[in-house]
């Protein structure tokens, strides 16, 4: 069941294609932060009627999001919507964004090339260029951001593993932020902005 309480601190909200991940990964995934006692936020009924509003609301009580790029993310306006929010809401430091590329590669989700380009590029056809343009920006800049990959042959319940301590080490890092922020230090907005203790998605 995901749980939602804008009371607690550390609010995890998952943005990922649920017709894809939803009863695989993204449930193994939640499986693992009720054990681990990490509070999140999962939209269960993805593109059920739900206003797209309500959603931002809750990016905006988060302090972290987890963005799954999977082959078929790109099907969803939703999901790029919700990217792009993120986006806005990181650039003003207000968030913090792991990047989580569950097989499929960084670069092809910077560069909207294979599968999950080819699923981009159908839904551009129906978008305006503003949609199409701020899609891309929030795709470029959140997939340049340190991460975690998942390969074909790589094991799904180990990569959840890492995924829990990756959360777990953001809320740390977030704690300590708050700590200089209360002390006054300068604030900065920078969408290449890096957490300690992960590796940069971006394959050279």
């Amino acid at each position: 069941m995901a749980i939602f309480s804008p009371t607690q601190a550390h609010q995890v909200f998952l943005n990922y294609r649920g017709e894809q991940l939803r009863y695989s990964f993204v449930s193994h995934l939640v499986d693992a932060f009720e054990r681990n006692e990490i509070s999140f936020f999962v939209d269960k009924y993805e593109q059920r009627g739900k206003d797209l509003q309500n959603l931002f609301l809750r990016i905006q009580v988060s302090r972290i999001a987890l963005a799954i790029f999977s082959t078929r993310y790109t099907e969803s306006s939703w999901c790029l919507d919700e990217l792009v929010k993120m986006k806005k809401l990181s650039d003003k430091r207000n968030l913090q964004i792991i990047p989580i590329f569950y097989k499929v590669k960084a670069e092809e989700v910077r560069n909207q090339t294979g599968d999950f380009g080819d699923n981009f590029w159908t839904l551009a056809k129906v978008s305006s260029g503003d949609q199409i343009k701020k899609w891309k920006e929030a795709l470029e800049c959140i997939s340049d951001k340190m991460g975690l990959s998942l390969g074909d042959q790589s094991s799904e319940a180990d990569f959840v593993k890492d995924v829990v301590t990756a959360v777990q080490s953001v809320v740390a890092a977030t704690g300590l932020e708050e700590e200089e922020k209360h002390f006054g230090k300068k604030k900065r907005k920078d969408c290449k902005f890096e957490l300690p203790g992960f590796k940069r998605s971006r394959t050279k």
